[in-house]
């Protein structure tokens, strides 16, 4: 052992009492002593010169970039601003300009403002480049794939950006074992996927043309690294369960430079915490490995909307679909979410995967007769069931072929046929955030005894603001092998018990800086978001301890570290000393950000 080593070693024995520790106080201390105290601006005493920024862009062969947002002295003349403007609802588009985000803020929270400079990585070396010089020059650093964040976690002024878009390869393996693993563990089928892929990318190699099934996210547009690093609930997670829990390997750069294929044996931790310990704080994730599933005959889905007359009603049409949702649907064949508005409307968007059309339709007949034989419940648009092949539920021609309005095209010259988007997400494409909280639901609200509690909370809820009920981010109901996945990452326990993730939130249109016309209304942003803390707060009355879904959160979160990891939080705060001692990596309430200003350019130490 070198005497570095050995000197690190003797100071890091004082700690190993309080790295153990399950206590969150202790999880919450200032990082052990470093040399990283603030990190630098632009114009600041140390920001590298000219000649220093050529020399990382010759490191990373040329692929280092200034940024301006095409928003920017904008202009009838400003070819940029034009494009941005006439593509503003194109999440593909979005995704391709390394300084927009695919949210362009959230009001009294944050804006989208890009980077100083970006790299443009192709490589795994050039991720290694952008992080030594993040670290020799204390910049502070961002790592974006998909820009998805709501949090604003995939941008940042002044930093520099390691933007992995151009890194999106998929790869399918037969028999795929991780390194070190031969005799310890079975080979798998699997799929390898670059950080910058999107979800769409693994879905067509994976299901449109290998036939089977990765568990990933529900909308097509969204990072596959981000998503696997936060948790990764998609449509299909009761029957799969998460996106992290099928993590067979991953390639990460750490803070050091190094470049770690980690896996149950290697870096077992690291492993452990980029399986939901949020994306950003442990590492650059360059590359992963998923397992691969048996894809099911067909996928599909049920939506329509049902209508109750007056408060009574609606109080007894909300305890009656949860009865139903305990009876009928909380299995591994049922998905995704119904709503529940202030207008005494409930709107369905449901989807089954294993089921024949016919099969679907027999499960919600008693409900359909339930609505029929009372004058109070009205069927507002009907309720209509699909279903189709499993595989081409991503398959874009399949649907220009037979329901061309169910999907969105990147309709610029030269885009992959297979970028579509969903025509249900595209109003979150660029969308200014106004209010936006989630709690998961114990499954032991469903009970007899609990249920009409439950159903008054729901509709006191409504009197605020509306809410929906995700029973797909939830794994109550799911497999046990599922549920084992899941249990083994960093995510918050309590997802595993939960039979669904209750969101509300609301937004306004794109307002990126700068952009023509397009100011937030701050005002009605306020109002909305006070409305819906009160709608939140009244559901949380039958569950006040309920932990949140780091991906789909409130930014002003209490208590972030509870509520994101709960019991989990001391041991990836524990990983995030060992691997990041000094805190290079930063994202706001990300593992071990209590010891930095919100920006993450001060260290403000926690006592």
């Amino acid at each position: 052992m070198h005497r570095r080593d050995l000197l690190k070693a003797a100071l890091a024995l004082p700690l190993l009492p309080w790295a153990l520790s399950p206590d969150m106080a202790s999880a919450s201390r200032a990082l052990p002593a470093s040399g990283l105290r603030s990190r630098v601006r632009p114009g600041d005493p140390g920001w590298p010169t000219s000649t220093q920024w050529d020399q990382l862009k010759d490191a990373v062969g040329g692929r280092l970039q200034a940024l301006r947002s095409p928003f920017d002295h904008c202009s009838a003349q400003n070819a940029a601003c034009q494009e941005a403007l006439a593509q503003i609802k194109n999440p593909y588009y979005l995704g391709d300009q390394p300084a927009l985000t695919q949210t362009s803020g959230w009001v009294d929270a944050w804006m989208s403002r890009p980077s100083a400079y970006a790299v443009a990585a192709e490589t795994t070396q050039d991720v290694v480049a952008a992080v030594q010089f993040a670290r020799q020059h204390r910049l502070r650093l961002v790592v974006k794939g998909g820009g998805h964040s709501y949090q604003g976690t995939s941008a940042a002024p002044d930093s520099l950006l390691v933007w992995t878009r151009h890194m999106n390869a998929v790869t399918l393996h037969d028999a795929f074992v991780p390194q070190g693993c031969e005799g310890r563990l079975a080979p798998l089928p699997a799929v390898s996927v670059q950080a910058g892929a999107m979800w769409i990318d693994a879905y067509n190699a994976v299901t449109t043309r290998g036939g089977r099934y990765v568990q990933g996210g529900g909308c097509n547009t969204v990072g596959v690294a981000g998503l696997v690093q936060s948790g990764g609930f998609g449509s299909f997670s009761k029957q799969f369960g998460t996106a992290s829990g099928g993590l067979l390997e991953a390639e990460v750069v750490t803070a050091d430079g190094k470049v770690r294929v980690v896996n149950p044996r290697q870096d077992p931790e690291l492993f452990w915490g980029i399986k939901g310990g949020g994306g950003g704080s442990l590492g650059v994730v360059t590359r992963l490995t998923l397992r691969t599933h048996d894809l099911p005959d067909t996928f599909g889905a049920v939506f329509g909307a049902i209508k109750a007359d007056s408060d009574q009603a609606y109080r007894a049409l909300i305890a009656y679909i949860m009865r139903f949702y305990r009876d009928a649907l909380c299995n591994p064949h049922w998905g995704e979410q119904i709503t529940f508005r202030r207008d005494h409307i409930v709107r369905l968007s449901m989807v089954f995967q294993g089921l024949s059309k016919q099969e679907a339709e027999q499960v919600w007949a008693p409900f359909l007769a339930a609505v029929r034989a009372r004058p109070d419940w009205h069927i507002h648009d009907d309720v209509q069931t699909i279903a189709l092949p499993a595989r081409h539920f991503w398959d874009a021609d399949f649907f220009r072929e037979h329901a061309p309005d169910f999907i969105v095209p990147d309709r610029r010259p030269g885009a992959p046929r297979d970028h579509v988007l969903w025509a249900g997400d595209q109003g979150q494409v660029g969308q200014f955030i106004y209010g936006y909280r989630s709690a998961w639901l114990p499954q032991s609200l469903l009970d007899t005894r609990q249920l009409e509690a439950l159903g008054d909370a729901m509709f006191g809820a409504t009197r605020h603001w509306g809410f929906s009920l995700h029973f797909n981010k939830g794994l109550a109901g799911a497999p046990p092998e599922a549920v084992a996945r899941s249990r083994d990452t960093a995510i918050n326990p309590d997802a595993w018990d939960a039979f669904a993730l209750a969101i509300s939130g609301s937004e306004g249109d794109p307002a990126f800086p700068g952009m023509p016309g397009a100011e937030p209304d701050l005002a009605k942003g306020r109002t909305e978001a006070a409305a819906i803390d009160r709608c939140m707060d009244s559901l949380l009355k039958v569950a006040p301890r309920a932990g949140s879904y780091v991906s789909e959160s409130n930014y002003f979160e209490r208590d972030w570290q509870t509520s994101f990891w709960g019991s989990n939080y001391p041991r990836l705060a524990a990983a995030k000393r060992k691997y990041d001692p000094e805190g290079l990596f930063f994202v706001r309430h990300g593992v071990g950000s209590e010891d930095w200003s919100d920006d993450g350019f001060t260290h403000t130490p926690t006592i």
